[in-house]
């Protein structure tokens, strides 16, 4: 079992039809063709000198080249992964635009075996999800955190503006 840490922050807005999270698709050869569980949080590994909050604060800014909102941070607590890697993640309230990000970038060799080496986006979209159209999407291991967020934030639907 792997002993890597990961750490995220999930941002989320409140509209008139509900709540909304920000993900990130991933990028890269593997991810490409793909849409059901290719999306993921933005979040990144740190090691054990590094405090998590600080990691997620990092990784957002690296994956989406935006600073994370201002704002208070939910505790959507962690899960350990199929691999055995511990992801911790916290909700904060914001209202980013996509078309804003500029996702950070990662080199690898492409084809295997070619010796190639080529460089990819992190993310290579970032899109506004309902909560319940968010679940196909998300990588299975993160489905958790939105149930997390929604009980932290209810259902999400800002209450009607009273009749005159």
């Amino acid at each position: 079992m792997s002993g890597k840490q990961s750490a995220g922050l999930l941002v989320y807005r409140v509209t008139d039809t509900g709540a909304e999270v920000l993900l990130g698709h991933m990028g890269g050869p593997f991810w490409s063709g793909r849409d059901a569980a290719a999306w993921s949080i933005p979040k990144g590994e740190h090691g054990p000198d590094e405090r998590p909050e600080d990691a997620a604060r990092r990784e957002f800014q690296e994956e989406l080249g935006l600073p994370p909102p201002d704002g208070p941070w939910i505790p959507l607590g962690e899960v350990r992964q199929r691999g055995g890697k511990t992801v911790t993640v916290w909700a904060v309230e914001g209202d980013l635009d996509p078309a804003l990000a500029v996702p950070g970038s990662f080199t690898m060799e492409w084809p295997r075996g070619s010796g190639v080496l080529r460089e990819f986006p992190e993310l290579d979209r970032v899109a506004w999800f309902s909560l319940e159209n968010a679940v196909e999407p998300l990588v299975t291991g993160q489905r958790v955190f939105l149930d997390r967020l929604s009980e932290c934030i209810g259902d999400g639907h800002r209450p009607s503006p009273p009749s005159r």
